[in-house]
């Protein structure tokens, strides 16, 4: 996990600090450093002057940056700006060059965001599933079983939005608003169902990732570790069929009927390559008997789409445009209870890279960051690229630039509130990851 956190990480820094840097020698500007890490107390892993620039390796690996001529920034070096302008120097420059190069690390991490998006399309393609073709319906969370869904339904429409993929469901519902759904009852009777308008923070407060999973049948596809079920001589693949002498079919009937079970001895009846057996487990104190259960569905659809090399670009485009607007729609929870305990640190990513490396997940996963990173940035928070933008905005339109001792006051409070998101995340992520 870390390892990959941190070629992604570095693979996005360079290329943002580039966006900067490209646009800042193009309009004959002294970029003094160009840093991945942050070289704090002046100490470099690596560092190296190469013409009027010293290229490095910083220690603190929270991010990186250019050190631009003649430019409050995160270095506050009040004695340069002290001296009159020179012709080399950032500010020195017209207004519209200044704001190109403040955009030009958005503007890659945005580019990349798409065009890995489109590489992974045109290398692994995109499977999809239509809901409408689980044979054995869905699995619902209890959460919504008050708005008449319930085990077995099959989601046979919605409203289109992007494709109908069921693994895309948790995401309309959470980022875009999909709460009408068509369903088939286990009698075969179609009814329109809805969801509330705040089932999104009710998902967050409890925690819910899923409303909907595939209806799976009781499979064993791990065994815990000393935990009853391998002690009385379950084996992966058995297949469970009844508990009791009544007849289980599914995973969530499985987790009903013992239930009530907690510590008592029970008699499971299973098929082991394809013979009938019956075993005697006994449930723990939490009605468990300690196995995970293997994603066997029963019949679906599922279509992998395939993308020629040409249609992989605007594919990814299309793909990336709609997680940046998931992003933009999920910031009216950010200031809820619920949805400020989602904001996660560099643990959070670390784990959403997994602990094997798995190359689509790596690549799919490095182009969200890009596009997250191209986001925040782009924030009107001093410290930040969007911060700089709103001010060269503003002195674009009044003709008047705010003076020095503004933009480094700004500079300092807007540095104060990223260390105090920062760690605001961390401590999210110990809570969730880590103590829990």
């Amino acid at each position: 996990m870390a390892g990959q956190l941190l070629l992604g990480l570095s693979l996005l820094i360079v290329l943002h600090e580039w966006g900067h840097y490209y646009p800042a020698r193009l309009f004959k500007t002294r970029v003094e450093k160009f840093y991945l890490f942050f070289d704090a107390f002046n100490f470099s892993l690596f560092k190296k002057k190469i013409g009027e620039t010293v290229y490095g390796i910083g220690w603190l690996p929270l991010g990186g940056y250019v050190k631009i001529s003649g430019m409050i920034d995160e270095s506050m070096d009040k004695e340069q700006m002290s001296g009159p302008p020179q012709p080399w120097e950032f500010r020195s420059k017209p207004a519209w060059q200044r704001l190109i190069i403040m955009l030009g690390g958005v503007t890659v991490n945005l580019i990349l965001g798409f065009l890995i998006y489109g590489m992974t399309l045109f290398t692994w393609g995109r499977e999809v599933s239509d809901p409408a073709s689980f044979e054995n319906g869905i699995e619902v969370s209890s959460l919504v079983e008050e708005y008449g869904f319930e085990n077995g339904d099959r989601i046979v429409d919605y409203p289109n939005i992007g494709l109908k993929n069921f693994s895309d469901m948790s995401e309309d519902i959470l980022l875009f608003d999909l709460r009408k759904f068509t369903v088939q009852k286990p009698n075969g009777e179609q009814k329109e169902l809805m969801l509330p308008e705040d089932i999104t923070l009710k998902m967050l407060e409890s925690k819910t990732k899923t409303l909907f999973t595939p209806r799976t049948y009781v499979v064993i596809g791990e065994l815990a570790e000393d935990a009853p079920a391998e002690k009385a001589g379950l084996l992966v693949n058995d297949s469970i069929v009844g508990i009791d002498g009544q007849k289980v079919v599914f995973f969530d009937e499985f987790r009903q009927s013992i239930k009530d079970k907690s510590n008592k001895e029970i008699q499971l009846s299973l098929y082991r390559e394809g013979v009938k057996k019956e075993i005697s487990v006994q449930v723990d104190s939490l009605s468990r008997i300690g196995f995970y259960n293997k994603k066997s569905f029963g019949k679906h659809d599922t279509q992998l789409l395939e993308y020629g090399f040409f249609e992989s670009f605007p594919a990814g485009i299309e793909f990336g445009w709609r997680k940046l607007k998931g992003i933009v729609n999920s910031m009216k929870y950010l200031f809820t209870k619920a949805g400020s305990k989602q904001v996660g640190s560099f643990i959070s990513f670390a784990k959403a890279y997994g602990p094997t490396w798995e190359w689509q997940r790596f690549w799919s996963l490095t182009a969200l960051i890009s596009i997250i990173l191209a986001f925040m940035n782009i924030l009107p928070i001093p410290a930040l690229d969007g911060g700089h933008v709103m001010f060269l905005l503003y002195e674009m339109i009044s003709g008047k630039a705010p003076s020095q001792r503004f933009m480094e006051i700004a500079q300092m409070i807007g540095f104060f509130l990223l260390i105090g998101l920062i760690i605001f995340a961390l401590k999210n992520d110990v809570v969730n990851h880590l103590l829990n």
